[in-house]
């Protein structure tokens, strides 16, 4: 699986995201959040991108039903990786967009991001 999730503490969630991410992989982890989301009025997601290689070509990216749906439950999105990844990652998480903040760190910086998620 391109993606694993786990829970790190209170309402923050680590999801780690290596090789090539794959829409299934991804359906699955949104399964998996919400159900955790069920319990938990609002989250905060730490995505860690390591050895990433980018999204499955040709996949359809356009289904926003999870956002839609949960996108209101998410208080704040820090990704962390190579910031050869950094336009392409906030324009995934729809920065910007949505209302919840998203802020990219640098792969060394994992501190940081998990001091601005506690903010």
């Amino acid at each position: 699986m391109s993606i694993s999730m786990q829970h790190e503490r209170d309402n923050v969630y680590r999801l780690d995201v290596s090789g090539l991410m794959r829409k299934t992989d991804l359906e699955q982890c949104e399964k998996e959040l919400a159900d955790e989301m069920r319990r938990l009025p609002q989250v905060k997601l730490l995505f860690v991108l390591k050895n990433f290689e980018g999204w499955e070509p040709h996949a359809d990216w356009n289904d926003l039903t999870f956002y839609m749906k949960h996108g209101g439950a998410i208080e704040r999105i820090a990704i962390v990786g190579d910031s050869k990844w950094r336009s392409e990652a906030l324009m995934f998480a729809a920065a910007g967009l949505r209302r919840a903040p998203v802020k990219f760190f640098s792969e060394d910086d994992l501190a940081s991001a998990r001091v601005w998620l506690s903010a």
